[in-house]
Order: structure tokens, then C-alpha cells, then sequence
């Protein structure tokens, strides 16, 4: 039985889900976000070794500049709350995306997560913040072009993305009810496997998490072979 090394999620359902409480989208994003200490503090008794978290898209710049402008300081709320206990317990933290186009200040929040914990072993917890898997490969190619590098092989290609250092998805994860890939690592999730779970993202607790990896295990991954 293979293990499950690198899960990412798409932590659809936020906005929703608080709408239904009668309470505002940006209180979704705030439930969501503490939610995401109890994924990975499951995610590493169960021995996975990556998760990437779908945190902000090249195309959310779309929505109410309110709403974007939380979200932006949602990474300072959670480092501020959770950046010890993430110490103490061995997590890395890592970031994919175009930073440079978020806010100076949200940016070095990230920096510093990522400074601080950059020793840390036990598991990967990646963002993916103003990142879009077009994108992605775009800025790939370019790089490609500026080293002057001909006849690129699959593995010259991966080593130009954001995830160059991460191993490819096993597991995909999309709360919320809705069923794409909405511009997420799709390189990267190319023998991945999918699921599609009903509840919106603050109710997808550290049982859900752990129901999804045993199915994980209950399937039988060809590669294409038999």
C-alpha cells in the first residue's frame, strides 16, 4: 500500500458556510483559518509529509476589496495565534505563488513563518497565496528561456516550478461541494488522486481528513500500467 506523502486542499465553502450562520464571509475565512491548525496537526500523526492549501488565487483579486483586504491579514492572525505550537511541533512553513504582487506587509509576515520554521522537519505546511497553476507554468517557461536550456525533459521542467523541492500530489481534497480544479497545481495533480467532499471547509474536521486518506488507501494507483 503506497502512503499518502503530499496532500493538497481546496478549502472551498467559507464564505457559504458563514452565510448560512448569518455571519460575514470574512468570518467564514476566520473559521477556516483556525481549521487549518487542526488539519495539520491530524495530517502529521498520520504521517503525511506535505500539505498544500489553496489560500488565495491569481483570481480572487476578483472579489469585494473588503473581503480581499481580510484575507490578506488572515496570515498575520494565524501566525500570530498558532506560529509556537507550529514550532514546537516540527512544521515547516512554505509559500507558492507570485508574492510579489501581495501586500508588502502580508508578504513579510510569510517571509518571516517561513524564516522561523525553516529548520523544521516534521512536516510541510505550504500556502499557496496569489498562485494560479497557469501561472505557474508561465513563469516556468520563462525562466526556462532566460537559461537558455533546450530540449527540456518532464524532470528539467518540474525543477522550474514553485514545487520544485515538494513531491508530486497524491491526494486532492476539494470541500464545498463543487467539482474542479479551479487553476490549482495542474502539473502537479496530474496522477493524483481526486476527491470531492459535500461539507464547506469549517465543518471538514481532522475526522473527515483522516476518512479521506484511508480511502486514499483503498485505492489501487496503475500509473497509467495495470
Amino acid at each position: 500500500m503506497e502512503s499518502c506523502k503530499h496532500v493538497a486542499i481546496i478549502m472551498d465553502g467559507n464564505g457559504r458556510w458563514a452565510k448560512k450562520q448569518k455571519k460575514t464571509r470574512s468570518f467564514g475565512h476566520y473559521y477556516g483559518s483556525e481549521n487549518v491548525r487542526e488539519i495539520a496537526l491530524r495530517a502529521l500523526d498520520m504521517g503525511v509529509e506535505v500539505i498544500t492549501l489553496y489560500a488565495f488565487s491569481t483570481e480572487n483579486w476578483k472579489r469585494p476589496q473588503e473581503e480581499i483586504d481580510y484575507l490578506m491579514k488572515l496570515p498575520a492572525i494565524f501566525f500570530e495565534k498558532f506560529l509556537k505550537e507550529l514550532m514546537e511541533r516540527g512544521i515547516r512553513i512554505e509559500t507558492i505563488g507570485d508574492l510579489t504582487k501581495i501586500p508588502e506587509r502580508t508578504r513579510k509576515v510569510m517571509e518571516n513563518a517561513v524564516e522561523r520554521t525553516k529548520n523544521n522537519d516534521k512536516l510541510v505546511l505550504n500556502f499557496a497565496l496569489n498562485y494560479g497553476a497557469r501561472d505557474e507554468i508561465v513563469r516556468a517557461v520563462n525562466r526556462i528561456a532566460d537559461s537558455g536550456i533546450s530540449n527540456i525533459t518532464e524532470r528539467d521542467f518540474s525543477l522550474y516550478l514553485d514545487t520544485k523541492d515538494l513531491p508530486d500530489v497524491d491526494l486532492l481534497i476539494r470541500t464545498g461541494g463543487e467539482q474542479r480544479l479551479s487553476n490549482y497545481l495542474l502539473w502537479q495533480l496530474a496522477y493524483a488522486e481526486l476527491m470531492f467532499v459535500d461539507l464547506p471547509w469549517p465543518e471538514f474536521g481532522p475526522d473527515e481528513f483522516e476518512a479521506c486518506l484511508v480511502d486514499f488507501d483503498s485505492r489501487n494507483r496503475r500509473f497509467g500500467g495495470l
